[in-house]
């Protein structure tokens, strides 16, 4: 029971964090621009939402200091050990396999439509300068450390049933999110992240799969505008064949061929060496 307690630790405070450093930001902006803490904290529970550079601030701020606990605490444990194993290929195939799942991720979407409650707070953010920073860079690491090197780490302890405790972890990661349309494609992508994790012992692979993922949507979002909006059903001219052999080709020239080469190139370790980056 004491790991269960733990990883439930681990994401209350990931999320208090977060809370905690909203407020925090959202005051100190007010007092900075001459106005009253306390009628900023208030409107912002009564809209709900801060202002786009106010988010980014926050979550800049929010990541170094979940970095800094969850290093210090060593809920999450690192070292150079996997990278000196010079791991290029997992690291290429790793990328290859999320590119996989974008398209057939988007069809789901799209098919099973989900309500969306962050999807224009998460476009304003990557059209901001600093928007990459936030979604690219420190999203990956924060998200994977705590995730799979926090939590996922210690729901692997004393269990045979791997697939279990990734599942849960992927769950876990999914609800993180909290916006129904990010869930799917979240629990999925976070079914990969954990096989990785839990097959090289490390977060690195995690961390170039999800760098990967959000990449390709701040290129698509900031490079090729005129599709960000645009549906894959749509781009195909409403053909059902035409999105369906899109999604196998996606699949099984893309996604299978990655998942054989990792399965093949990621060796198994043991419990104890769990955790090193």
């Amino acid at each position: 029971m004491k790991k269960y307690f733990d990883a439930i630790l681990y994401i209350v405070a990931f999320l208090l964090i977060q809370f905690a450093v909203t407020y925090a930001v959202v005051a100190v902006w007010a007092m900075a621009e001459g106005k009253s803490a306390g009628a900023a904290l208030s409107a912002l529970t009564r809209e709900g939402s801060p202002t786009i550079p106010q988010l980014i601030v926050i979550q800049v701020v929010s990541s170094v200091i979940t970095l800094a606990l969850f290093l210090m605490a060593r809920w999450s444990r690192v070292s150079r050990s996997y990278l000196r194993s010079k791991p290029y290929g997992v690291l290429f195939w790793a990328a290859v396999a999320v590119i996989g799942t974008i398209i057939p991720s988007e069809v789901f979407i799209e098919l099973v439509p989900l309500p969306d409650f962050s999807g224009k707070t998460l476009a304003d953010i990557m059209g901001n300068r600093w928007g990459y920073l936030v979604v690219c860079i420190f999203a990956p690491v924060v998200e994977e450390l705590v995730f799979r090197g926090a939590v996922l780490r210690v729901l692997l302890q004393g269990t045979t049933r791997h697939w279990g405790a990734i599942a849960l972890s992927a769950a876990l990661f999914a609800l993180a999110h909290a916006n129904p349309a990010q869930v799917p494609h979240a629990f999925c992508l976070g079914l990969l992240l954990g096989w990785m994790y839990y097959r090289t012992g490390s977060v690195i692979p995690g961390i170039m799969t999800h760098w990967v993922n959000n990449t390709v949507a701040y290129v698509v979002y900031n490079v090729f505008p005129q599709y960000a909006d645009a549906k894959i059903i749509d781009l195909y001219g409403g053909n059902m064949l035409k999105v369906s052999l899109a999604v196998a080709i996606s699949l099984c020239s893309i996604l299978l061929p990655a998942i054989v080469q990792l399965n093949l190139r990621m060796k198994k370790t043991e419990p104890e060496n769990k955790n090193l980056v």
